[in-house]
This record gives C-alpha cells, sequence and structure tokens, in this order.
C-alpha cells in the first residue's frame, strides 16, 4: 500500500475518428492545444506528480508521436547555428522531460486489452493510468490526491467527476456507498456507459486511474463487455469486490477542476481559447480580438 508510485501508462494507440480527416495522417494526440500537441501536456502532467518512467502504448501510425519525444539532431543543429536559444529550448524540453516507452497493442481490444499489454514493464508494482484525451489544467492538479488515498486506503484510485444526468451515458459511471467526505468515496460497483435512467449515480469516470497490480489478473479473464472491448471498467468493478490482501478495493477521488476533453471537438476548441486567452504572450491581444468578434456578432 506504502509503494511509491513511479509509473504511468499512456494509452494513445486509437484512431482519432472523430477529427476525420485531420487524423488520417496525424495521430489525434499530436493534434496542438495553442503550440503543443495534447499528449505534452498529460506527459507534463505525469512529470509533475512524480511520475518518470512513461509506457506509451501506441498502435499503426503513431511514428509522430514517438519523434516528438525524441531528438532531432538536424533542427537543433540549425537553432543552435542561429543562436535562437529560445526555440532551441522548446525542441528540446519533450525530450527531456521522462524516460518513455512504447508498445504496440496490436488488435484494438478496448482498453482493459491495452493495460494488460503493460503488464511486464509494471511488474508489480501500483501504476497510474492518463488517458491522452482528457486533459487536466496544470493548475488543478489530481494525481497528487489520488496517490493521497492510495497510501490512506490501498487497493485503486479512480478520478470522478460529476456530470449532467443526460451526459452519464458517455462515460463509465460509479455507484458509491455514501456522499463524499473530504473529495473521497468507496466505489462499489461501476458500469460502462449505461442508460440514463439506470446511471447508478451522476459520477463519471474520467480518464486518471491508479491501480493496483492486482488489476493484471483480473483483465486476463475479464470478457469482452460493451462494443466487443476488453473494459477497464469491468475489471475494477470485480476489483471493487475482493479484499484488500488481495489488492481489491476502490475508491473514487472527486474532481471539480478544470478539464478538458481533447478527442471532443467543441472540448478541443474550448481548450484552445482558454489556455491561450491565459497565455501571457498571447492572451491580451487574443482576449482583446476576442471581445471584439463577439461584439461583432451582437
Amino acid at each position: 500500500m506504502n509503494q511509491v508510485v513511479r509509473k504511468a501508462v499512456v494509452p494513445a494507440a486509437g484512431l482519432g475518428t472523430r477529427f476525420l480527416p485531420a487524423t488520417k495522417a496525424t495521430p489525434k494526440e499530436m493534434l496542438p492545444v495553442v503550440d503543443k500537441p495534447a499528449i505534452q501536456y498529460v506527459v507534463e502532467e505525469a512529470v509533475a506528480a512524480g511520475l518518470t518512467d512513461l509506457l506509451f502504448i501506441t498502435g499503426r501510425s503513431k511514428r509522430p508521436l514517438e519523434d516528438h519525444f525524441d531528438r532531432n539532431f538536424e533542427l537543433e543543429a540549425s537553432l543552435g547555428s542561429k543562436n535562437d536559444e529560445e526555440r532551441l529550448a522548446l525542441v528540446t524540453e519533450p525530450t527531456d522531460l521522462a524516460r518513455i516507452h512504447y508498445v504496440r497493442q496490436g488488435d484494438p481490444l478496448g482498453l482493459g486489452h491495452a493495460v494488460l499489454t503493460a503488464e511486464d514493464h509494471i511488474g508489480d508494482e501500483p501504476f497510474a493510468v492518463m488517458l491522452g484525451d482528457d486533459l487536466i489544467d496544470p493548475r488543478d492538479p489530481i494525481l497528487p490526491r489520488m496517490m493521497e488515498a492510495r497510501a490512506r486506503f490501498g487497493g485503486s484510485i479512480i478520478c470522478l467527476m460529476e456530470v449532467p444526468a443526460q451526459s452519464i451515458s458517455l462515460y463509465g459511471c460509479a455507484a458509491i456507498e455514501a456522499e463524499p467526505v473530504d473529495g473521497l468515496v468507496r466505489v462499489t460497483d461501476l458500469v460502462e456507459k449505461p442508460e440514463v435512467e439506470s446511471a447508478p449515480s451522476s459520477y463519471a469516470v474520467i480518464g486518471r486511474y491508479l491501480l493496483d497490480p492486482a488489476v493484471f489478473e483480473v483483465l486476463k479473464h475479464t470478457e469482452p463487455g460493451r462494443g466487443g472491448e476488453i473494459q477497464l471498467t469491468d475489471a475494477l468493478r470485480e476489483l471493487a469486490t475482493l479484499p484488500a490482501e488481495q489488492g481489491g478495493g476502490v475508491h473514487g477521488v472527486i474532481f471539480s477542476g478544470r478539464r478538458y476533453d481533447t478527442g471532443d471537438r467543441l472540448s478541443y476548441l474550448q481548450a484552445n481559447v482558454v489556455l491561450a486567452s491565459e497565455r501571457e504572450d498571447l492572451g491580451p491581444q487574443f482576449r482583446d480580438w476576442l471581445r471584439d468578434l463577439v461584439a461583432s456578432w451582437s
């Protein structure tokens, strides 16, 4: 229970069909949010929480993602010869963030299957799973709170966010034992994308998990669920029923901060507008332009 969490798994094998045609030849994780690819925000979040060993679960056509976190000697040499230290720092920053490893998922059999492919790398350690589509504002960190909950309760910790009732069918949904105390709940059941009328609560599972390694044995016998895929939600549902000595127990940390779904077109655009508006170098001019634009519509 008191093991330090050092590793994170970042599933990044999705096809990004909601952003076609932009993602026909570009991984969705590489779409820019202002001037950084969305996936870099996730890596920076992991590093800020002390996770310095990251495993990306990739698939075909993800080579640009690997290249982004690798050295680019020609570009670095060109910028260095021009003494352009500012841009050189931007180029080398992704390379120096963390130790990043890659494994291909192969068959796209769901999030649970993607996590299972990480077993050899993770071993017998607790680990984080961070979905690349969820951009958590760095001013509202959630991973440290999840680590505190893991140290207190053991087992697995999931991140929950209260959503409007009509939206719950878009998420995994948690049944909880009682109302949150200090932003924490015990999870008694989980349902993947329930119908609105049968949802056990309004608490949606969002893309941050802190998992006990016991999840691997559970995933090995988890049958395909919704969509014919091996759902991580189904494995967590079983873990919630297991005793603590078997790595069981699931608790939720309630998140109420700023978060964007960069896999959704509207939320992706909102992330760009908000983050650009708050930048010191871009914000003042961009906010003035936005005010003029909105005024022109009235």
